[in-house]
């Protein structure tokens, strides 16, 4: 049995029958999921449908704004200072995952919460770039007076940034997508299923609370 694991679920986690607990509330997994969706149908379409292209963008950043908002007084497994730990934390989890030994947590794992970051720093650095592009090239939306005169090869500039942060987002949710799949089978938990039901078991398979 692990040693050095804790309680975790708190007095406002809600307990389920059957060793379960609700960890992801209905704000995090509409956002998850609608982000997928919103990021997805942008990368697809790219300039070749751009309305849907812009729309998208438009819906990614404003997802983006409410997750940032609700890492500070959203639930607390949805909060920032659930799942945001140290380098250090973040490499000795890596570590003991590696060893098949990394202990469980009900939220986000050290390099899940790294993950979450990275993902809303680069996504948001995506719809920023997208949004000067857009006013550069179109002279439409939020940027297109703040971006109206700027040269041909400035707009060349923020095009290759657009699909530099585009191109690092899709590469960091693959990383993401691995993640996941590691940790599932590590500790024996369908986590995709939890994201769509928010439900999670309340201990490890070995009767350890995890943390």
């Amino acid at each position: 049995m692990r040693t050095d694991t804790m309680t975790v679920e708190g007095p406002k986690a809600e307990a389920i029958p059957g060793n379960r607990v609700r960890v992801w509330d209905p704000l995090v997994r509409i956002f998850h999921w609608s982000l997928v969706a919103g990021f997805a149908t942008a990368y697809l379409v790219e300039d070749e449908i751009l309305a849907l292209h812009v729309w998208a963008g438009y819906l990614v950043l404003g997802l983006v704004g409410v997750r940032v908002l609700w890492g500070f007084v959203g639930t607390r497994h949805a909060r920032f200072t659930d799942f945001v730990r140290s380098p250090r934390a973040i490499l000795n989890y890596l570590r003991d995952a590696l060893r098949w030994r990394a202990p469980r947590y009900l939220g986000h794992n050290p390099a899940g919460g790294a993950m979450v970051v990275a993902l809303l720093l680069s996504v948001a650095a995506t719809g920023v770039s997208g949004l000067a592009l857009f006013g550069a090239q179109e002279f439409a939306g939020p940027m297109a007076e703040l971006m109206r005169g700027v040269s041909n090869a400035t707009a060349h500039d923020l095009e290759e940034v657009h699909e530099f942060f585009a191109n690092l987002t899709l590469v960091l949710i693959l990383a993401h997508l691995a993640g996941v799949l590691f940790s599932s089978l590590e500790h024996e938990e369908n986590l995709v299923l939890s994201m769509i039901d928010g439900i999670k078991r309340s201990t490890d398979t070995d009767g350890d609370k995890t943390q």
